[in-house]
């Protein structure tokens, strides 16, 4: 199962595109990065499986499955280590969210022009 799965199993509502309009790029950049520390594990200074599933509760997916769990790593491990840093967080967040992929194209469109 990927996270686009578990999207379409918790019907997911893309707030991102109005979070900006309403933060602002430094903001929004901002708020990602608070999301990315209140999942990781403090003691490494990553998203891991351990400190998902303690969060769970806080994403309000407490019925997530163990292996549902190791997808949605596995959707933005770029290194191979089983975890996500900071950058990877970040990079999981934007490809997740349409809105957002499509104001980039829209905006690369717009300067290509």
């Amino acid at each position: 199962m990927s996270i686009m799965d578990v999207d379409e199993l918790y019907d997911f509502e893309d707030y991102f595109p109005s979070m900006i309009q309403r933060l602002g790029s430094e903001g929004f950049m901002g708020e990602l990065c608070s999301g990315f520390y209140l999942l990781m594990d403090v003691t490494k200074g990553l998203i891991t499986f351990e400190s998902l599933k303690k969060n769970t509760l806080v994403l309000g997916l407490h019925d997530l499955g163990d292996d549902e769990i190791v997808c949605m790593l596995a959707e933005g491990d770029m290194d191979g280590d089983g975890a996500l840093n900071q950058m990877e967080f970040c990079i999981l967040m934007f490809r997740l969210s349409p809105g957002l992929m499509d104001g980039s194209k829209r905006w690369m469109e717009e300067m290509d022009m």
